[in-house]
């Protein structure tokens, strides 16, 4: 996944080169403007997922320049940085639209940690909703099952995914133990059971799909 974008107006050159420099490392893409109109023309000619602006700016200051993005974005967070503490003006820039307001001097540690929240909850309000039924990521060893993600060991997920593979047919227990575990011994066996056990809890809210016995052959996974 690409790196945040960011767009970060700040006219003080000593500080927008530390947080500029400490956000590249986290990792985000930082594009460092130091007046209103060039942070407007900036926001204007690319994309970004979070604007952090300074109030004080020269020519436009960071109020204006925040009701000039609301009026085309409504959706992208913007964070205030300033050293006016008055509450008038945290109050003016929340009612502008920002997602919060930082007073200089701030802890940079604490930057970053509402940079990361904000851009979770856009990533959050933008995501489709998650179809019904159930899902198997088998690269990232997650189930999500009608919506609700589990993550799952590498002996549950290459179980689950032996069955998903062969829906409807009579799986026998001992090819699924020589290519599962590698082995068809009654340890083994033991524990394949235990596994079946723990993925019919996890399937239990999804009513369109089932795991059954048939006793003392194997199982079949019903969908």
């Amino acid at each position: 996944m690409s790196p945040a974008r960011i767009l970060f107006v700040e006219d003080d050159i000593n500080l927008g080169f530390v947080v500029r420099d400490t956000l590249e490392n986290v990792p985000f893409q930082v594009t460092h403007c130091t007046s209103g109109p060039t942070g407007w023309a900036m926001f204007q000619s690319q994309p970004f997922d979070l604007c952090l602006l300074d109030v004080m700016l020269p020519q436009t200051d960071g109020f204006t320049l925040a009701r000039q993005i609301r009026a085309v974005n409504t959706q992208i967070p913007i964070l205030f940085l300033s050293a006016l503490t008055d509450r008038d003006d945290r109050l003016e820039g929340l009612r502008l639209g920002a997602d919060d307001y930082l007073p200089k001097p701030f802890s940079i540690d604490e930057l970053i940690l509402k940079i990361n929240v904000f851009l979770r909850r856009t990533i959050i309000s933008q995501t489709p909703a998650v179809p019904v039924g159930t899902w198997l990521d088998r690269d990232n060893l997650t189930l999500s099952v009608n919506g609700q993600p589990q993550v799952l060991t590498h002996r549950e997920a290459a179980t689950l995914a032996y069955l998903l593979d062969r829906p409807n047919l009579l799986i026998r227990r001992d090819d699924m133990l020589r290519a599962v575990w590698g082995d068809d011994d009654y340890f083994m066996g033991r524990s394949l059971d235990v596994f079946i056990s723990r993925l019919r809890k996890r399937l239990a809210t999804d009513s369109s799909i089932r795991i059954e016995n048939v006793h003392g052959v194997g199982f079949v996974l019903r969908r």
